[in-house]
């Protein structure tokens, strides 16, 4: 059996979908479905069992899961670079993540868990993986820092030798539909566009980038999924792994690819960018992609026009979801 913790989020989910396209299905999925419209990730998906991570935990401390587990993908966690409860952070994205680490690392199975491109900070450090460089990384917000706070707490224990933890950078794609304001930007432009005709992009608060010049990294959901799914296939692999392109792209961009996949003329405004966010915004992100090339990831993502493309025509116009 494989365990998918926030399986029927949107990466969970997406990887839920990438093992059914293997055959496998033999799956236990563990999340919290709360109220919002998560539930209808699940609908495509085939897997044995579903559990609210609440009984799970009890489960695993009662030692009621004896059943032969080959994997956990850990990617059940509070993604919301703006939540101010500091403890509920670490309570979800620490606490809880020792515990199944240890557990993992006790029953000899392969553990695979998302760290973030936000342990990274501005930037200003740039964004190798390399593991030694954890204690010069500076988040900007506490999800970075909770998630930075495993990753240190990993390597520290040693455990870290024997597992996997994945930066993922912007990942975008079918599935992502329930995140509310976590959605990414695609999904907020095709919706500005269908509604306005037109879209609003934060200005530039610095003379080096041009007002929606900003950059990032943006990973389409089918490479992020093929790059996990390169860990289970090899196991022999551990620390932590960057998961982008390699290759930093401008908003502009971005919402430009999206006008032309809806067929619709580019009508950009430039907005001013909310107070509280100017201090927290990130302008450059990219992924030092060099480890995992050199782990044997050999495949090159598709091309931020190809993915909007993709996710514009066959999933958001249509209301279609992975599976």
């Amino acid at each position: 059996m494989i365990i998918v913790t926030g399986g029927a989020g949107f990466i969970g989910s997406a990887i839920v979908a990438g093992l059914n396209a293997r055959g496998l299905d033999d799956i236990l999925i563990v999340d919290i479905l709360g109220t919002d419209e998560k539930w209808k990730n699940l609908r495509n998906l085939r897997f044995a069992d579903y559990v609210e991570a609440d009984d799970f935990i009890g489960m695993l401390a009662a030692g009621e899961i004896d059943w032969p587990v080959e994997a956990v993908f850990h990617l059940g966690a509070c993604s919301d670079t703006t939540e101010a409860d500091c403890s509920y952070l670490v309570e979800n994205n620490y606490s809880f993540s020792k515990i199944l680490a240890n557990w993992a690392k006790e029953k000899d199975i392969r553990f695979i868990y998302a760290s973030s491109a936000a342990t990274y900070g501005d930037g200003a450090k740039g964004f190798s993986d390399d593991e030694n460089l954890f204690g010069e990384l500076v988040p900007l917000n506490m999800y970075g820092y909770s998630k930075l706070m495993f990753d240190i707490w990993a390597k520290r224990t040693g455990l870290l030798d024997s597992m996997v933890g994945l930066r993922y950078f912007n990942v975008f794609g079918p599935n992502e539909y329930h995140k509310g304001k976590m959605r990414s930007f695609v999904v907020k432009a095709f919706e500005q566009i269908r509604d306005k005709g037109k879209v609003g992009l934060f200005k530039s608060y610095r003379p080096d980038y041009a007002d929606g010049g900003q950059q990032r990294d943006f990973l389409y959901i089918s490479d992020a999924v093929d790059m996990t799914l390169f860990f289970l296939d090899n196991p022999k692999l551990s620390g932590i792994y960057n998961l982008g392109t390699g290759k930093a792209r401008n908003w502009n961009d971005l919402v430009k690819a999206t006008f032309k996949a809806m067929a619709r003329d580019v009508k950009i405004d430039y907005i001013d960018m909310p107070n509280e966010l100017i201090d927290q915004y990130q302008y450059f992100t990219q992924a030092d992609m060099s480890k995992i090339r050199k782990a044997g990831y050999d495949k090159e993502p598709i091309s931020l026009e190809e993915a909007v493309e993709d996710y514009v025509k066959n999933y958001l116009l249509t209301g279609k979801y992975l599976g």
